[in-house]
């Protein structure tokens, strides 16, 4: 589960993940943490987690895509 919000401006705010590898999500958030909406998603879309067809970048990606 990811929780974020996105101000006025377009930017990045608030993200809160659930669940995962709890240090490299707290790294994820306070680097997303004031970015531009887009910025972030041609960043980390498409990221792969060792085998798997996705990742927890990647679904933070996904999740703002669906919120534009």
């Amino acid at each position: 589960m990811i929780d974020f919000e996105i101000d006025n401006n377009g930017l990045i705010r608030n993200v809160v993940f659930t669940g995962g590898c709890n240090g490299n999500l707290q790294g994820i958030s306070r680097l997303v943490e004031g970015m531009k909406v887009e910025e972030a998603i041609n960043k980390l879309e498409g990221i792969r987690c060792g085998y798997k067809s996705t990742s927890c970048p990647d679904q933070l990606a996904r999740a703002l895509k669906e919120t534009l």
